[in-house]
């Protein structure tokens, strides 16, 4: 990975620094570890001509610890309490995770982090300049107090967030729906005044075609009937009926001597029954046609009617009647919004009172806990060469005009502006000496001063909210002096009750630490599995000797190193 070839990091279970030359691959160290805690997978990490970099740790937990128990539930098997991770990632950008032998989503691995160890870097710092970021500080600083009300309030922003957008569409749109209901009421009436019924269309098709047509349909049904069976008017002529009765005496006469015949005498009555039949119905067609030409009128207009419909609300009557039923009930919806809207008002009212009480409720936990709070970090700044510095957090509102929906709620009697997270605008105070007016950090606090309190704020999280390992990635820049003493003395002291690794360039934090690891390149420029020593004795004074001079051999560097690591003995 990056400049390291093959290397072994083992860390003591108190305080570990991690030194070395600039670009020797110290943040290397830190980056895997990042990787095994589900940090981000960049290709570019990759070694150059490797195919695939793999991180590897091995991480002591106790059985009952959330981190273990989340493991387990993942498939993941405990080694006699120890907890194997690995990450593996592709030149391709592929990458990979196993939890105790077991596969598993790189997102598991970001889970069980959050319980096993607080990664702290210069980024942080930066991020703990945002206001946001300091509310999150106070805010997971006062545990419960603020997590129970603010979930319930979370929960009514949102909601209040969806009844006022559908309150904004429904009122902006009045204009349109106005319309399309005007529209609908007009095409209905018009559906109801017709009065289709299904399928009258077509009937009405057939029997305008067949009052039109009636004197050849008459005409053609005569014709027919007296071929089937006679004209009374012609008693000479032949008729089919005739024909066929005749047919059937005849084979009737010897149906006897042949039984096929009998079959064929048989179907020939069939034809005279079926003639006979024909001929009776085609007479009575004839007879019922009704050649009225108002009636015929009468389906014209109706048809009209019907067509009218149909070119504007559906290609038949069917499809009329289902326009029909689909714009009442569009109509009803259109109608209902009124009744909709006064819903909407009334619930929005109501969440807005509910944020309100909450939001003050938020207003009151924080201001408590934020005084207990800045109390705690003033005391750890004053084990960090700052005694007389003080911290405090500014927990205020900012006005509007009017609590309306989009733009404030009424907390406390006032018009204040708010958000998902309530209606508090907090921000950490610094002030470095007695005489100095408190400003924000973002502005009143050098990058040494930024260092320690962001260091006094973990320190104090230490407290309240525990995880077993802390890293700290050049936290201490802007440092020096006996500011920077004082920072290792307090990271020695964090390491009493955690485990505590921290990359430094400065000797007056590494000599505090119980294992100190150097990182070393070789020659060609990667770190080999002997690149990363663990400094003792003679070693570490010489390390920190270059630390504090460049030079490993000048005996008042010597001097002053052998001084660190004896104050530091005797923390």
């Amino acid at each position: 990975m990056g400049v390291i070839d093959d290397a072994v990091v083992e860390l003591s279970p108190g305080f570990t620094a991690v030194t070395g030359e600039t670009g020797a691959g110290k943040t290397m160290v830190v980056t895997s570890l990042g990787l095994l805690l589900g940090g981000r997978a960049d290709p570019a990490l990759v070694r150059t001509g490797a195919k695939s970099a793999v991180v590897e740790g091995r991480i002591t937990v106790d059985r009952r610890s959330p981190a273990a128990v989340r493991a387990e539930e993942a498939g993941a098997e405990l080694d006699d309490g120890t907890l194997l991770i690995s990450r593996t990632l592709s030149a391709e950008g592929r990458s990979r995770a196993h939890v105790g032998g077991r596969s598993v989503p790189v997102g598991l691995l970001a889970e069980l982090a959050d319980d096993l160890v607080a990664v702290h870097g210069q980024t942080d710092q930066q991020g703990l300049l945002r206001p946001a970021r300091q509310r999150q500080a106070l805010d997971r600083y006062a545990g419960d107090a603020v997590s129970v009300p603010l979930a319930k309030y979370a929960g009514a922003y949102r909601r209040l967030r969806a009844v006022a957008a559908e309150l904004a569409e429904l009122t902006t749109r009045a204009r349109e729906r106005a319309q399309e209901a005007d529209l609908l009421r007009f095409g209905l009436d018009e559906v109801a005044a017709v009065e289709p019924l299904p399928g009258e269309d077509t009937e009405l098709a057939a029997e305008a075609s067949r009052l039109g047509h009636a004197e050849a349909l008459a005409s053609a049904a005569t014709v027919a009937h007296a071929a089937l069976a006679g004209n009374p008017e012609d008693p000479e002529g032949i008729d089919a009926a005739t024909l066929v009765a005749g047919a059937q005496r005849a084979v009737e006469a010897v149906r006897s001597h042949d039984p096929a015949l009998a079959g064929l005498a048989d179907r020939i009555g069939e034809i005279g029954i079926l003639l006979s039949d024909v001929a009776g119905e085609l007479a009575g067609y004839a007879s019922d046609l009704d050649a009225d030409p108002r009636r015929l009128a009468a389906v014209e207009e109706r048809r009209a009617d019907l067509t009218h419909l149909t070119r504007k609300y559906g290609e038949d009557i069917a499809g009329v009647l289902a326009w029909a039923e689909a714009g009442a009930a569009r109509l009803g919806e259109l109608e209902g919004d009124d009744d909709r809207i006064d819903e909407l008002t009334a619930e929005r009212d109501a969440l807005r009172t509910e944020l309100g009480e909450l939001a003050q409720a938020l207003t009151d936990a924080r201001t408590e806990a934020a005084e207990r709070f800045a109390e705690a970090v003033t005391e750890e700044l004053a084990s960090l060469a700052m005694p007389h510095a003080r911290v405090s957090f500014e927990i205020g509102q900012s006005e509007v005009a009017e609590p309306e929906a989009d733009h404030g709620i009424e907390v406390g009697g006032r018009a204040v502006a708010y958000g998902p997270h309530g209606a508090d605008e907090v921000e950490l105070y610094l002030a470095p000496h007695p005489g100095a007016r408190p400003r924000p950090i973002a502005k009143g606090a050098s990058g040494g001063e930024l260092s320690r309190v962001m260091l006094a704020v973990e320190v104090v999280f230490a407290g309240s909210d525990p995880v077993p390992t802390y890293l700290f990635d050049e936290v201490d820049a802007g440092v020096g002096g006996k500011a920077a003493v004082e920072v290792g003395r307090r990271l020695a002291r964090l390491a009493r009750t955690a485990q505590v690794v921290v990359v430094t360039h400065l000797p007056q934090v590494a000599a505090f630490a119980d294992r100190h690891l150097v990182v070393e390149k070789t020659h060609e420029g990667s770190v080999t599995r002997s690149g990363v020593q663990a400094m003792e004795g003679e070693a570490r004074v010489r390390e920190l000797s270059r630390m504090l001079a460049g030079q490993e051999d000048s005996h008042l560097a010597r001097a002053h190193a052998e001084e660190l690591l004896a104050a530091a003995r005797g923390l």
